[in-house]
């Protein structure tokens, strides 16, 4: 079989995967609630590609993906509700009508005013929906997915409650409330109360606040940490083999005192690297 650049035969291989008799039998017994978890996942690797800046993993990554777009709207098709052809048309009409601006007469060069249009489109075509007797999303928070990473959720469940002016206006009076949330998880375990678990839930969902706040993405920042622990803990493991040990032999303190080493590395580095950009000529 010949690689091809035509969207086509990617279609094409996918309806003979599901074709019955001839097709593949995990493919065939496969609908889309057994998909969906491969959809999140491709989406997952996607983005870590390009945590990676692997631009050749996410060339893969991004075909990985796409054949889940093509899954879906070849089971979609066998049931006679929409083709790979409509998801396309879909998605075409979408961007033009939302973008008014670009395609219209529409005048929003600041992106905060295309934000701001894109939001009033949006809540135009909620409306149309309901015109049209598809189930309304009620409430100032409707139309967050309950799919989503429970960061990303509670952060459009946030910005969605301040939209209407549920919000505090200082990143210190959120800062507090995760001392508050802190306290109450301190207060719960003094007690043995097994409410401290739940409470941690509540500090989580303050956190993502304070991120909010600080106009970060809580995803994306813990992320980085994820990151950052990882290389400190290899360091841990690379000092410690050198010493014929392995983490399982050291004690706390052992490795408490190379994570600062690996710690005040990445500090001097990182100071390194200001100094250098500063003098660099302009």
């Amino acid at each position: 079989m010949t690689p091809s650049r035509d969207i086509g035969r990617l279609i094409e291989i996918m309806a003979a995967l599901r074709t019955p008799k001839t097709g593949c039998p995990w493919d065939l017994e496969q609908d889309f609630s057994t998909i969906a978890p491969y959809t999140l996942e491709e989406a997952y690797e996607v983005a870590d590609a390009i945590a990676r800046n692997d631009l050749g993993d996410l060339q893969e990554e991004l075909g990985d993906l796409l054949l889940q777009v093509a899954f879906h709207a070849r089971m979609a098709q066998e049931q006679g509700a929409f083709d790979f052809g409509d998801v396309v048309e879909a998605i075409t009409s979408k961007l033009i009508r939302r973008h008014p601006h670009v395609f219209g007469d529409q005048e929003a060069r600041d992106p905060q005013k295309v934000k701001g249009l894109w939001e009033e489109i949006k809540a135009r075509e909620r409306e149309a929906k309901a015109a049209r007797g598809k189930p309304a999303q009620h409430g100032a928070l409707g139309g967050v997915p309950v799919a989503l990473p429970a960061l990303t959720r509670a952060l459009k469940l946030q910005s969605k409650a301040g939209k209407v002016g549920f919000d505090w206006n200082d990143p210190r009076a959120v800062l507090r409330k995760i001392r508050e949330e802190a306290d109450e998880i301190e207060a719960a375990l003094d007690h043995d109360d097994p409410s401290a678990a739940a409470e941690v839930g509540d500090l989580l969902f303050a956190a993502v606040n304070l991120a909010r706040h600080l106009d970060a993405d809580p995803e994306a920042l813990l992320r980085q940490t994820n990151q950052k622990f990882e290389r400190r803990f290899a360091s841990i493991e690379q000092a410690l083999a050198t010493r014929g040990k392995a983490p399982q032999d050291a004690t706390l303190a052992e490795m408490d005192a190379l994570w600062d080493e690996a710690k005040a590395r990445e500090a001097a580095s990182e100071q390194t690297k200001h100094t250098r950009a500063r003098h660099l000529p302009r």
